[in-house]
């Protein structure tokens, strides 16, 4: 079983940074493949980012790419998503997600921090 619990949203203006946190606990051995997701009011989840955490090998949204970073930590049991050049259309609550196997299933889900980008 694994927790995964974000943290670091907030408010920024658009074209500022911020920086997401994704701590996780529990059977973090399991995990193999580690992804962002985010979902604005009245839309689907889209899929953000994602990074394999053996190997490190990452994938990105065409939306976010260029723009956004995800990372790992591996000892410290978190994965991060640098996001930087913030638009306003980056506004939704962002979601953690871990999977135990690499094929873009993921069995464990955050709570959601959410992030407003103002114009």
């Amino acid at each position: 079983q694994v927790q995964l619990v974000e943290s670091g949203g907030g408010l920024v203006q658009a074209g500022g940074s911020l920086r997401l946190s994704c701590a996780a606990s529990g059977r973090t051995f399991s995990l193999y493949t580690m992804g962002w997701f985010r979902q604005a009011p009245g839309k689907e989840r889209e899929f953000v980012a994602r990074i394999n955490r053996s190997g490190g090998s990452t994938t990105y949204a065409d939306s976010v790419k260029g723009r956004f970073t995800i990372s790992s930590d591996n000892a410290k049991n978190t994965v991060y998503l640098q996001m930087n050049s913030l638009k306003p259309e980056d506004t939704a609550v962002y979601y953690c997600a871990g999977g135990v196997t690499g094929t873009g299933i993921y069995d464990y889900w955050g709570q959601g921090t959410q992030v407003t980008v103002s114009s």
